[in-house]
């Protein structure tokens, strides 16, 4: 019985080596997953910010052929019920950083009344509309595109 008693109290638990193996693999695993999971978050915030202009720009195209006129502001969107409510810049996670892109009025040497009224009857002269959005985020995606170039 002594015997029995020597080879187990020789073999019981880890090496000091070991242990420390175990946890420099541990720590460079859980580093390798906490680098990715910023990336995923970031990576999907982006996405979003793609789909938000993409629709915005939609709603602004499906504006114009309806009405034959670009929006005058952002708002206008979604009193005419082209968009539920302004969508949230997902990097600055506010709904006024957009930057909006105006058309540029022709120049002409003579001022053309008829290129600028607006049909129907209404005496008024139409606005420079909305004709395209940028986000106004700081700083680059992860492909090193800039968010204002989206």
């Amino acid at each position: 019985m002594n015997s029995k008693r020597r080879s187990r109290s020789g073999q019981a638990g880890f090496t000091l080596i070991e242990l420390v193996v175990v946890v420099t693999i541990i720590g460079i695993l859980a580093g390798i997953a906490l680098v990715n999971v910023r990336n995923a978050q970031r990576k999907a915030a982006e996405n979003v910010l793609r789909a938000n202009l993409t629709n915005m720009r939609k709603a602004i195209d499906d504006f114009y052929a309806d009405k034959q006129r670009y929006p005058a502001s952002l708002q206008e969107l979604v009193d005419e019920k082209y968009v539920r409510s302004m969508p949230k810049d997902p990097i600055t996670k506010s709904d006024t950083t957009w930057i909006e892109i105006n058309e540029q009025a022709e120049a002409t040497d003579s001022f053309d009344f008829s290129s600028t009224w607006t049909p129907g009857g209404e005496d008024q002269f139409q606005q420079p509309g909305i004709i395209d959005l940028k986000s106004g985020a700081e700083g680059t995606t992860l492909d090193g595109t800039p968010y204002g170039e989206l």
